[in-house]
């Protein structure tokens, strides 16, 4: 097996004009504000960087509209994976736990390995039926509710066994779906469903 290259992770400073250099190497904390906004406390003041909108709240951009090096520093840390980018925030994912970016406007955070969106086939464990995702529920399974039992979704009897504190996964069966407009809706614990990528 090779050995990896030793490179490092910052650029080198003598090519970078001043505002870089201090983006780079004076301690600043950056924290999300939601909307594309971060607060970048320095050892001097506070200010507002608007990604999106190309915008701070410092004298340098107010007055010269330079690239100040707050702007840079809040890009910096999005590029090294150290802070969510705009439309994204911070959780844990509501399967695993593991702390992920998502997006802003997600009910229920899931990282990128247990995500399901509306449209993806997963497989039912139980009966080997192929679903699609109609939508992740932010309810847990023994929260849920099936209307037409009055019974939550973790004391059916077809899903003893799963987790209770599952998020539910509400999904039409593939063949009503094919033949049907308005195909019944059903709920799932997320752990009795597989995605189709993972199914044998």
């Amino acid at each position: 097996m090779s050995r990896a290259s030793k490179t490092p992770l910052a650029p080198d400073l003598r090519d970078c004009d001043e505002r870089t250099v201090r983006a780079w190497t004076e301690p600043m904390a950056v924290t999300p504000l939601g909307g594309g906004c971060y607060r970048v406390d320095t050892d001097h003041d506070t200010y507002t960087v608007d990604v999106p909108g190309h915008r701070c709240t410092c004298p340098d951009y107010h007055f010269r509209g330079t690239n100040c090096k707050h702007r840079r520093r809040v890009a910096i840390e999005i590029t090294q994976g150290r802070l969510p980018a705009p439309g994204q925030r911070r959780a844990d994912c509501a399967v695993c736990g593991h702390e992920s970016f998502v997006p802003e406007t997600d009910a229920v955070p899931l990282c990128d390995d247990c995500r399901l969106d509306d449209g993806d086939v997963a497989v039912d464990r139980e009966t080997a039926d192929t679903l699609v995702v109609r939508r992740v529920h932010p309810d847990r399974a023994d929260e849920y509710v099936i209307e037409a039992t009055g019974a939550s979704v973790a004391a059916h009897d077809t899903n003893e066994g799963y987790p209770a504190d599952d998020v539910v996964v509400e999904a039409v069966y593939l063949g009503d779906q094919l033949r049907n407009d308005d195909p019944r809706v059903y709920a799932f614990p997320y752990s009795r469903l597989r995605q189709v990528e993972d199914a044998d």
